[in-house]
């Protein structure tokens, strides 16, 4: 599991901050926008494979949409008009 930083608004991976699912969508919607993603990457992969640039057009838009329907991209989750750094570099200071 990767850090996240305390607001929950953001996960850290290799000193890069990225948007962290809305956490006010159901459990339903999460799973089934999670599965889309999985099934779209997967083409993705199948398509490069396959050199299919229509194909690779096509799920890297369905990966596109499944990220701005888990809030991961697009519009911020949050409404207290805290600035977006998604993905932004990140330094920690060492204590």
């Amino acid at each position: 599991m990767h850090p996240t930083t305390p607001d929950g608004r953001y996960f850290v991976v290799k000193g890069q901050l990225w948007r962290c699912t809305n956490p006010s969508l159901s459990e339903c919607d999460r799973q089934r926008l999670v599965r889309d993603l999985m099934d779209a990457r997967r083409d993705v992969k199948t398509a490069k494979r396959a050199d299919d640039s229509s194909m690779l057009k096509s799920a890297r838009a369905r990966v596109n949409a499944a990220k701005v329907g888990l809030s991961e991209r697009g519009p911020v989750w949050w409404n207290d008009g805290s600035p977006d750094y998604n993905p932004c570099r990140v330094s920690f200071a060492a204590d």
